[in-house]
């Protein structure tokens, strides 16, 4: 299986620069897993398409101010950092630019009251650093580092928090779930009034997430890996959820990575780790039954896994007409609903 059999040919006007206002007025392609079956509506008629006894699964990941800026120690010289996982308390795998200047015991300084030391590269080309501070790490961060947006987004957001889900409470991400940022608390109450359960998992969204394919054949890919957690009650909702019959959707790519991680065999257990998992075409779901996600780029691991759950022909066959209906694309893009 071949990366340019996940290409696609999309307009760069459709490339969405800013979020829809409120959040759950984005549009919203509906397509049927099975048949390939497409309707066209708006987000906040989600419930539509839901059943009582469902359960929505949402990443409550909230993204860090994660790019840093600073100088290297002695010549002064610029660096970008950007913070991937956290390994323990003060050690971070990240990215650095221009990473030539990064050797092993180099001191990046920010402030006064933060600097890091460079230990050691990493398998995908970043580096493993250990921070130095003053104070409380997150509030320094909070201070002096910025929020990622992704490179194809060129505007700037008057409302920092327009990046985060209304519901991201656990820090650590690289970058939002985005498929959550179409639900607003209405959107989720009324859900849970129709008898839809909400449960949430974690996942820290790093570089396995939108890592490029560098391989001609898919199968050669590695992930790198991202931290996950599932709480007790998650785990017993989708369970309860599956021995009933009933649906658990998964609202995003990260969400669908940590059940399946979490639910290999074939019962969510409630656990903590770090996954590596790829789901492309072939894979079998093991608890996932019906995903809610946004538009993904062209030859991209999120597109593999969609295409997973559905068929690539049926996914294919939807983008062409999400582009030919000027549906808006990638993280401020509109949604789409896979059943």
């Amino acid at each position: 299986m071949l990366v340019s059999d996940f290409d696609y040919y999309l307009p760069e006007e459709l490339i969405a620069q800013q979020p829809v206002e409120p959040r759950d007025q984005s549009r919203l392609l509906v397509l049927d897993r099975k048949n390939g079956d497409i309707e066209h509506t708006k987000f906040h008629n989600l419930l539509h398409y839901l059943k009582p006894g469902d359960t929505l699964v949402f990443n409550d990941t909230r993204v860090i101010p994660a790019r840093l800026f600073g100088t290297k120690q002695g010549t002064g010289g610029k660096i970008e950092v950007f913070l991937l996982n956290r390994t323990t308390k003060d050690e971070w795998e990240v990215l650095v630019k221009p990473g030539k200047k990064a050797k092993p015991g180099t001191i990046i300084e920010f402030s006064d009251t933060l600097q890091c030391e460079v230990l050691e590269g990493t398998d995908f080309g970043g580096r493993k650093v250990r921070f130095q501070y003053q104070g409380i790490f997150e509030e320094i961060l909070d201070v002096l580092g910025e929020t990622p947006l992704p490179p194809y987004i060129k505007a700037k957001l008057a409302d920092k928090e327009r990046y985060q889900t209304v519901y991201a409470r656990e820090r650590g991400s690289a970058a939002a779930p985005t498929a959550g940022l179409h639900f607003t608390h209405q959107l989720m109450d009324e859900c849970k009034n129709m008898g839809v359960n909400l449960a949430f998992v974690t996942l820290h969204v790093g570089l396995g997430t939108f890592r490029p394919v560098a391989v001609d054949d898919i199968t050669n890919h590695v992930m790198h890996r991202e931290y996950y957690s599932v709480p007790p009650e998650t785990a017993a909702i989708v369970n309860q959820t599956l021995a009933a019959g009933n649906r658990v959707i998964a609202v995003g790519t990260t969400a669908v990575r940590t059940l399946e991680t979490a639910g290999a065999g074939g019962q969510l257990e409630a656990k903590s780790g770090w996954t590596e998992i790829f789901i492309y075409p072939g894979y079998e779901f093991k608890i996932v039954k019906a995903l809610i996600t946004n538009f993904h780029l062209p030859k991209s691991t999120l597109l593999m896994l969609v295409s997973a759950l559905s068929s690539r022909e049926h996914i294919f066959t939807a983008y062409k007409e999400a582009v030919n209906e000027h549906y808006r694309f990638f993280s401020f893009g509109d949604a789409m609903f896979i059943r």
